[in-house]
């Protein structure tokens, strides 16, 4: 590239044109029509809640409710998100079938996303947690059902073996131990192991099993016309923390709906 000089330097514009282009080469976007979810994992996070905070094991309402405090806010940071899943030290995102944000550019989504997560979570806890991004870019509904499915399973998994795990630890088992006698073990052996401990796995909390949702509900709330003088209601839109989801095909249909009701212009 020819680079004009005034009095001896490089002017900026063409400087900043050529230097740009390292930056924007590879830029992708989403394109319309598809799906957008993204997945926000910890980074280090065993390290991080069981070594340096020591949250209670298997699961930590504490630890639970940061999560959902870092859901909620992604779900107000700039994008259209219309529901928020959190398991684990995970949390997937499902945007507005129309959203259009920094023109539905990858490694603005992946990058913004991350830094708010990492920001957000750090400053609840009072420490640093960091987190990655990654993006799934479906094309129909049924993938984002599956996707939604594969992560609920994927919970009810974790916290099955959580369970048997920290059980087994709380009896002398050692790490390596432990994690060798559920090996290879059935779901009904496992069921069988924490029932010989007097617990039954289905009776346990449904936000461990099941995971955690958060998605918008209209609300009526109570205000004041000062015109009139009278109390009035006023249509609200907030954010809900659903701790007791739907399971299996009546989660597909809980999905389906807030995808349905995503695709509306005006939700």
């Amino acid at each position: 590239m020819n680079l004009k000089l005034q009095n001896g330097q490089m002017k900026f514009d063409d400087l900043d044109d050529k230097m740009r282009i390292y930056e924007t080469s590879q830029d992708r976007c989403v394109l319309p029509g598809m799906y957008i979810v993204a997945r926000i994992d910890g980074r280090s996070f065993t390290r991080l809640t069981k070594d340096v905070h020591k949250f209670k094991a298997p699961f930590d309402e504490k630890f639970r409710d940061l999560m959902v405090g870092t859901v909620k806010h992604l779900m107000n940071c700039g994008f259209n998100v219309v529901y928020g899943f959190t398991q684990s030290d995970e949390i997937s995102l499902l945007f507005h079938y129309s959203e259009t944000a920094f023109s539905r550019k990858t490694r603005k989504y992946v990058s913004i996303l991350a830094g708010e997560a990492s920001a957000k979570f750090s400053s609840l806890l009072g420490d640093i947690g960091a987190f990655d991004c990654r993006l799934s870019e479906l094309p129909n509904r049924q993938l984002v059902e599956d996707y939604f499915r594969w992560r609920s399973e994927d919970a009810h998994r974790n916290a099955l073996n959580a369970h048997c795990y920290w059980r087994l630890r709380q009896e002398n088992f050692s790490q390596n131990e432990a994690t060798a006698r559920i090996k290879g073990m059935s779901v009904a052996d496992k069921n069988e192991l924490l029932f010989q401990y007097g617990i039954n796995f289905n009776e346990l909390p449904n936000w461990q099993k099941r995971g955690i949702g958060v998605y918008w509900k209209n609300t009526k709330k109570e205000g004041f016309n000062p015109k009139t003088n009278e109390k009035i209601l006023v249509d609200r839109r907030e954010l809900f923390t659903d701790f007791e989801l739907p399971m299996r095909d009546e989660y597909n249909q809980f999905i389906t709906e807030i995808i349905e009701r995503s695709e509306k212009p005006n939700c």
